[in-house]
């Protein structure tokens, strides 16, 4: 079973690579115009376009925002997906290798709101860098333990049902600070 599981995240990470490449060339962008727009090393970007390497995270939130696009839409345009209904199994699901951190993708379809789902471990701190939130407005709603929220000099202690509306881009962390997991839902309008 986990050489199937280290299968399938090989393959997304691949798929992820081939996207974050094929945006930057869409683009008509060097290797070196993504870095400067992005804040991430050419070397980094090279092993991730050639799938030699699991991106954390904040590298993924940096590269998607240099793109104007949040995280979860570049995870989700690396999978093939049809229609208006997206069973769980075929939701993308994309694990951070760094902190255990998972990122399912549950709607469908070209609308301009992304939701996303996340499993943040205990005792796990995620950065998120301000590019991330550029050009779109979030929603964070607990649905299972406590989160801590930091959005720039702010700190918002979130329990299951609380529901916060991020403000202007600023550097943020995620944090779970517990010995449970926290359970949390992303919504993304993207502005036009």
């Amino acid at each position: 079973m986990s050489d199937e599981k280290s299968s399938k995240e090989d393959s997304i990470n691949i798929r992820i690579g081939q996207k974050v490449k094929a945006e930057r060339e869409k683009r008509g962008w060097s290797l070196t115009d993504l870095a400067d727009n992005s804040g991430v090393s050419r070397a980094m970007i090279h092993k991730i376009e050639r799938g030699e390497s699991s991106p954390t995270a904040t590298l993924l939130a940096r590269l998607a925002g240099s793109f104007d696009m949040s995280m979860s839409q570049l995870i989700a345009l690396s999978e093939v997906q049809t229609g208006t209904l997206i069973r769980q199994a075929q939701q993308p699901v994309w694990q951070d290798p760094e902190t255990g951190y998972i990122r399912r993708h549950v709607s469908p379809g070209q609308i301009p709101v992304d939701l996303v789902s996340v499993d943040l471990p205990a005792g796990v701190s995620v950065p998120m860098p301000a590019i991330s939130y550029l050009s779109r407005r979030q929603l964070i709603w607990v649905l299972e333990g406590t989160l801590s929220f930091q959005e720039g000099d702010h700190t918002f202690e979130m329990q299951q049902g609380d529901c916060l509306e991020l403000g202007d881009p600023s550097d943020c962390i995620f944090s779970n600070t517990t010995t449970q997991l926290c359970r949390y839902a992303v919504v993304v309008l993207k502005n036009a």
